[in-house]
């Protein structure tokens, strides 16, 4: 067999893998919008996210169901969820866990914080001052926890999903630019429609009936997908693409856009990463072993949103 004819068969047996592989996270997207009204957006950017090593950041006023599609997620996939309110009395300790004295044997015992699990549901996050923000850093880079002189590994996969109010509401704390930036996407979630909002006010006032969420996935096959993501194609000019998107956020100029004037200081090297990764999860969706052009479109604003820093005047316009 030539080389020819082996990478064809290589890449044949890639694509059956993976469309093979991406039937579950699917049927999952269906069960978890099963009981989720109009948020089928979301639900995919968790996933993405979960496939492809990021977390997820997301944006929007109380009451949209946030909380809710996290921890429907998490049963859908059957792992370890852990939920943690973040509040202004909120302490370090309180994420990561700390060293407890054990007088019968006189010795210092780790206490494991609720941080040690697969999907870490971080609520509110922005009511938290920047300290316990922080804290979660060495957690969400490294998958990591150091407690003492101790350093813990985290599970595989691991995820952290925030949540936060919109900055212009009352007791919010803006996130340091060095943590938004750890985050791979983020979403921004918006009121339902009208006729989604009847389906809500029939499920949740009228009816009662909610459905439930059954586990159609495991977190082998998170891992599973894990791998055949990092196998996918990504062209030559699609990676050149992929670098000209972030480099004109940093010199609009260079590629004939009249925006320095609006931005303060554009994307980080990360961002060229995590779109990237991101477009090949959803060519992974999409059950193709290769990333298109509307791969890297679909994806990159929930990519480059929260990466841009406007200027004064931009802010005001």
């Amino acid at each position: 067999m030539s080389e020819v004819d082996g990478a064809m068969g290589g890449r044949q047996d890639l694509a059956a893998a993976i469309e093979q592989r991406s039937e579950p996270l699917r049927q999952l997207v269906h069960e978890v919008g099963r009981v989720i009204v109009g948020q089928e957006k979301l639900i995919q950017r968790m996933l993405i996210a979960l496939i492809s090593g990021g977390h997820l950041l997301i944006e929007g006023v109380p009451g949209l169901a946030k909380t809710t599609a996290v921890a429907s997620l998490a049963k859908g996939i059957s792992t370890d969820f852990q939920r943690l309110q973040f509040t202004p009395d909120l302490l370090p300790a309180d994420l990561i866990g700390t060293q407890v004295y054990r007088p019968q044997s006189q010795e210092f015992v780790v206490q494991k914080g609720p941080l040690f699990t697969n999907l870490v549901l971080a609520d509110e996050i922005n009511r938290a001052p920047a300290k316990v923000q922080s804290a979660l850093l060495e957690a969400m880079q490294e998958r990591q926890v150091t407690i003492g002189s101790e350093t813990f590994e985290l599970s595989d996969p691991f995820m952290v999903m925030a949540t936060q109010n919109p900055v212009e509401q009352e007791g919010t704390y803006p996130l340091p630019e060095a943590q938004v930036d750890r985050f791979m996407l983020k979403v921004v979630v918006d009121y339902p429609t009208r006729d989604q909002e009847l389906e809500i006010l029939k499920r949740m006032a009228i009816t009662g009936e909610i459905p439930s969420v059954q586990s159609v996935a495991t977190p082998d096959d998170i891992l599973e997908a894990k791998k055949l993501v990092g196998q996918i194609q990504v062209d030559q000019r699609l990676q050149e693409y992929v670098v000209d998107l972030v480099m004109a956020t940093r010199d609009p100029m260079a590629y004939g856009l009249p925006l320095s004037d609006m931005i303060q200081f554009g994307a980080s090297p990360r961002a060229t990463i995590n779109l990237t990764l991101a477009a090949k999860a959803n060519a992974f969706f999409a059950g193709r072993s290769y990333v298109s052009p509307d791969d890297i479109k679909e994806i990159a604003m929930d990519v480059l949103r929260h990466r841009l820093h406007l200027t004064y005047e931009a802010e005001a316009e």
